[in-house]
């Protein structure tokens, strides 16, 4: 596989609304780029747009989940493939036209010298737009919260939009990661940081999803209020998991 290839990943639930927009913007890329959708067994047919959508471009592939739902199980499938596919380079992003493709090339540059670059929200040069003023609130205390438990050196590091190289998906020991809601972030932060890979934040403005409703519910809020204490007791191991086929492209 070429060097400079890098699978974009995007999980997906109920985002049919959202979906022809992004992947117009993904595919007219000038970068070399292939996306991966990984659909929940979304009820609106999210994934059937998608195949229907991307035509035989063959730089689009879905893979249909069964078993366990959630956005961390959907990640870890998604780096299972992609790493098994070989892809040197892997970017995450959310399905809900909240974060912009036009920033992919500065993840990928800066992951030429870090092995995990985080979109940043809130360092120098990023920021939200649209988003009630108690959101954003809640947003930096997390942030604030999740560092000071777990000790994590970076500013946004529940941010959902991200680059890995393949290399720190292989140390971070993906089958080991127990989160599975929007803690699942700070988790992969947390164990990148504990395998002594080199993080670095590229600033990035956030906004709110155009169409769609939100996925954090209040089992989510818990989980990531508990999270940053497992992971500083040393409590976070989960059992590997078997890996999932790789669907065809």
């Amino acid at each position: 596989m070429h060097p400079d290839r890098a699978l974009v990943i995007v999980p997906t639930y109920n985002e049919r609304d959202n979906m022809p927009a992004l992947l117009d913007s993904l595919l007219a890329s000038p970068l070399c780029l292939d996306v991966l959708v990984v659909d929940d067994g979304s009820p609106d047919g999210t994934a059937d747009l998608v195949d229907e959508h991307s035509g035989s471009s063959g730089r689009c592939v879905v893979m249909r989940r069964r078993g366990r739902r959630g956005l961390g199980r959907s990640y870890v499938d998604g780096y299972r493939w992609a790493l098994a596919a070989g892809y040197p380079r892997v970017v995450q992003m959310d399905a809900d036209l909240s974060h912009n493709p036009d920033y992919i090339p500065a993840l990928l540059s800066a992951s030429q010298e870090a092995d995990v670059v985080l979109g940043s929200r809130y360092c120098r040069g990023g920021g939200v737009r649209d988003w009630p003023w108690r959101r954003v609130l809640l947003s930096r205390f997390a942030n604030l919260y999740v560092g000071a438990v777990a000790g994590l050196p970076v500013r946004d590091a529940t941010s959902g939009f991200r680059c890995y190289t393949r290399g720190a998906l292989e140390r971070i020991q993906i089958d080991r990661v127990a989160s599975n809601g929007y803690a699942f972030q700070v988790e992969m932060t947390y164990r990148a940081q504990q395998a002594g890979l080199l993080l670095a934040e590229c600033p990035i403005v956030f906004t709110d999803r155009r169409a769609g409703r939100s996925k954090i519910s209040r089992a989510v809020l818990v989980e990531s209020m508990v999270v940053p204490w497992r992971l500083r007791l040393g409590l976070s191991a989960a059992p590997a998991r078997p890996s999932p086929e790789r669907p065809a492209a």
